[in-house]
């Protein structure tokens, strides 16, 4: 389909999404909303019954929904906001190109506004966009420079009773603040004047493909935002005309910490951050677990104080920060001392970062894990076996379910099961087992006190209410 127009002279049309409720849709929508288009959508999963709140509170506020048979789709007026992978079967599509609308990918729609800005804050890697996407907004909020922001996940310090879907914060167009997809290839639509690089490691695409990808990225970008100790990354610093790096590792980096600083618990993390340029030192106190969240913290520092804000500043808002929906996200304890937590971990670096705090405390790891499609776990289900080896102890236990499938013509040959082969070939235990339901019951089955149970996996907004409802049935 012709698109006809670009992102940036809508001047107020009315956008239909397709796909309405998912991460990467749902706060686009509510931006465009915002700013003043008349937003209708429909979603797969509306029909199906699944997340029945989020859907109800969507049409509170005020966006229109329809099912995903095409009735949406009523004026050659509107323009089509779809992924760029959707099947021309889907009955929106086949109506949209019926009577002549134009059509957007969320990437073209998103990239229109963001290049519009007159700052705008890029966050690009394999692993932990969301977070510091969410750590930099906070950071400029905290300090009244009211950002728009453009996140996949519910950033915690921006929910409110009214609106507990705050993957979006709507602000002053004129700053934006956006998490960038390589998967699709889309990052390359946008003209960052902060692009931050957190790192380069297989996910959806070859290694040479993401070299590619993220060097035009960091060399379109004002200034680049660069991890040292992501040795794909560094690599592809030369490209970069101006650059702000960071590194835990790198102790040359312009952002980096004190090594004898660094003190984990279960609550967080304390180091002094060394400013090199300046010889400076500041302390932060981090409410999140993980050295790949204080990595996060020094990469969200960086690109504010590109962005002109102090070190200083940015340090101290991060001790409120309150993190994201399905990042090493705490359900509860039972009383029988079994903890659940929900992660947004789907490839081999998210994996490994969860597992890896985890085990800097005491107790089993069960894991379960619902890879987010059949293609993804072609691409990395190798890496992902010795991940899982790799981190976990002989007595801890991963449990993997089937990918998620919605439907279409995806090849299904490969699944699950070589992958669990691969873990047990390793000396660890894995089961596979097909049914989601299922694997809640055996998790329930295998937990004993002290046990920590970790749901792992992407594109599924139900792991929660299943980690939910495993942690209400240990009770």
């Amino acid at each position: 389909m012709d698109i006809g127009i670009n992102a940036g002279s809508l001047a107020g049309r009315p956008l239909f999404f397709c796909g309405i409720g998912g991460s990467g849709m749902l706060p686009l929508a509510q931006i465009a909303q915002k700013f003043g288009h008349p937003v209708a959508g429909s979603d797969r999963s509306r029909d199906q019954g699944r997340t029945p709140d989020k859907f109800a509170w969507m049409e509170t506020n005020g966006f229109a929904l329809f099912p995903q048979d095409g009735s949406g789709v009523e004026s050659p007026d509107q323009v089509l906001i779809a992924s760029a992978a959707i099947e021309d079967t889907v009955p929106e599509v086949a109506r949209a190109r019926e009577l002549g609308c134009a059509r957007l990918s969320r990437a073209e729609l998103l990239s229109g506004l963001f290049n519009a800005a007159d700052l705008s804050i890029a966050v690009g890697g394999t692993s932990g966009k969301s977070t510091v996407t969410g750590m930099i907004a906070w950071i400029l909020a905290e300090g009244g420079h009211d950002p728009t922001v453009m996140n996949g996940a519910v950033m915690k310090n921006f929910v409110t009773p009214a609106n507990p879907f705050a993957s979006a914060r709507i602000g002053r167009p004129a700053l934006f603040v956006s998490e960038v997809d390589e998967s699709d290839g889309s990052i390359s639509l946008y003209r960052p004047t902060i692009g931050v690089l957190l790192n380069v490691s297989l996910d959806h695409k070859s290694i040479e493909e993401l070299r590619a990808l993220f060097g035009k990225f960091v060399a379109t970008a004002g200034t680049a935002v660069i991890n040292l100790d992501s040795p794909e990354a560094a690599h592809i610093l030369p490209k970069a005309a101006d650059t702000v790096t960071f590194g835990i590792k790198t102790r040359n980096a312009d952002i980096t910490v004190e090594a004898d600083s660094i003190d984990q618990s279960e609550l967080g993390v304390r180091a002094a951050v060394i400013d090199n340029r300046k010889r400076e030192v500041f302390p932060l106190i981090l409410p999140m677990p993980g050295l790949h969240n204080l990595s996060n913290a020094l990469a969200a520092i960086a690109a504010a104080n590109a962005a002109g804000i102090s070190i200083g500043h940015a340090t101290y808002a991060l001790r409120s920060f309150e993190g994201l929906a399905r990042r090493f996200d705490v359900i509860g304890t039972s009383s029988g001392g079994i903890t659940v937590i929900d992660d947004f971990g789907h490839n081999p670096e998210k994996c490994a970062a969860t597992l890896r705090t985890l085990k800097t405390t005491h107790g089993r790891i069960i894991a379960f894990f619902q890879p987010h499609g059949y293609g993804p776990l072609r691409q990395m289900g190798d890496q992902l076996a010795q991940t899982f080896a790799r981190e976990l102890a002989p007595d801890d236990i991963t449990i993997f379910s089937d990918p998620v499938y919605y439907g279409g013509t995806v090849d299904r040959s490969e699944g699950s099961e070589r992958i669990v082969g691969l873990i047990e070939a390793a000396g660890r235990q894995a089961e596979h087992i097909a049914l989601r339901e299922d694997c809640a019951d055996r998790i329930i089955a295998l937990a004993r006190p002290g046990d920590r149970i970790v749901i792992m996996g992407a594109r599924d907004d139900t792991l929660t209410e299943l980690a939910r409802s495993i942690l209400v049935r240990l009770a």
